[in-house]
């Protein structure tokens, strides 16, 4: 099988780690893919949000199968396009990646379904917002209602931290057109989990779950960025409870998209709040997690390749998806600057000192080659991940694999997993 992968981040670097080893696979190509996966498969100058090139080159190569990895082209519609053009595609079409690409469309979703979520209101004028936070007072959560590369959330402590929030979106447009509405919520107590699932119309088979650690300082101080780290399994959300939810979070989801004539196929991530009474959605997104696909696909003992080719024709088969019973852990490696403005173009070394740590991986996201030296070349660079029979010994192995790369700009959260 030809295969197309699209994505250049940590999470595809994972993926393509996977597909490589898959004996259906006779060529993997990776647009625009990272130095770090050059030796999986043959890299090609096209943006993943260039649906017209990644078509086109589709065609051109003759692949058999499309597996996206970011939920840019796939909210710009991939999925509908390689339909068009007779390519099989294991991505949701553009209408269900809505999921995703709206936040107000998922809580319309979530109230139809009668899935537990925050109470919610949407605006689509600062004065109105501001009003409505003046009202209802804090904490309180201001999201853009577009995509915002997972950093369009705002969890306000006070009325006066809203509405800058609510300023810095909608009229400053600090996420661009992302921010044309806010999304305005109650603010959820309890432990945050990730649940994921391969999805075909009503059918849901759980792939596992994780927890990420999204801002930027130990203790989970400052702001929120794509995700410094991650663990999984989470602890206390074990596979029955992770079962449970999906019977309350994911089908009722997809029964209610089949319903509205947009059924859905692909990877479900719901982001939950594990609260005093009973999970409640966050979000729904689209696609693997990035980190926590490294994680949890570090963990992965079958063929991925079969599962996207089922996903893609509408099937699902969960005899043939078998996670290692072994914890995980990922430690994300940022530049200097981060979540604001990165500093690029340090030399990175020891990537294979930290790989020779037994059970750690090493996969690469912001990462350039420059004279034939690894360079910094984004804000989360590296993804140091590792996996052992306990949560104790993956996290030492992940942090010793930390410890063996030389970056002198480097930025890690040193309690990932505590």
């Amino acid at each position: 099988m030809r295969v197309l992968l699209v994505g250049s981040g940590g999470r595809e670097h994972a993926m393509a780690a996977c597909l490589a080893r898959s004996p259906e696979l006779d060529a993997l190509f990776i647009a625009p893919g990272n130095p770090g996966m050059a030796a999986l498969g043959t890299l090609v100058p096209v943006k993943a949000d260039d649906v017209t090139g990644l078509v086109a080159f589709a065609r051109s190569e003759g692949i058999d199968l499309v597996v996206p990895g970011p939920e840019a082209p796939l909210v710009l519609g991939l999925t509908d396009a390689c339909m068009e053009a007779g390519i099989a595609c294991a991505g949701p079409t553009q209408a269900a990646a809505a999921l995703e690409g709206s936040k107000s469309f998922t809580k319309d979703i979530a109230d139809a379904a009668r899935i537990p979520t925050a109470r919610w209101e949407r605006f689509e004028d600062p004065e109105p917002a501001i009003a409505f936070v003046r009202l209802r007072g804090a904490p309180i959560v201001i999201k853009a209602d577009g995509l915002a590369a997972g950093k369009g959330v705002v969890v306000a402590q006070t009325v006066a931290e809203a509405e800058a929030a609510i300023n810095d979106i909608m009229t400053d447009r600090s996420f661009g057109t992302a921010g044309a509405s806010v999304v305005i919520e109650e603010c959820l107590f309890g432990r945050e989990v990730s649940l994921f699932a391969f999805c075909a119309d009503e059918r849901a088979v759980l792939i596992g779950a994780a927890r990420d650690h999204k801002r930027i300082g130990e203790g989970d101080t400052g702001p929120n960025t794509g995700g410094m780290g991650a663990i999984s399994p989470p602890p206390g959300f074990g596979r029955r409870e992770q079962e449970e939810a999906l019977d309350i979070m994911v089908r009722p989801m997809l029964r209610e998209m089949v319903r509205r004539g947009t059924p859905f196929r692909g990877i479900i991530f719901a982001g939950l709040m594990l609260t005093e009474d009973g999970p409640k959605l966050i979000e729904y997104n689209v696609r693997f997690g990035d980190p926590e696909a490294q994680a949890l696909l570090i963990r992965l003992k079958s063929d991925l390749l079969p599962v996207f080719a089922a996903l893609a024709d509408g099937r699902l088969n969960d005899a043939n998806i078998v996670f290692s019973e072994d914890a995980s852990i990922s430690v994300v490696m940022a530049a200097r600057g981060y979540p604001g403005k990165p500093v690029s173009g340090g030399v990175i070394s020891g990537i294979d000192r930290a790989e020779a740590v037994p059970g750690v991986r090493v996969f690469q996201a912001g990462t350039a080659e420059t004279d034939g030296r690894l360079v910094a070349a984004g804000g989360r660079v590296l993804t140091v991940c590792a996996m052992a029979p306990s949560p104790e010994e993956a996290r030492e192995r992940a942090y010793q694999g930390v410890a063996a790369i030389r970056w002198t700009d480097a930025l890690w959260r040193r309690d990932i997993g505590l």
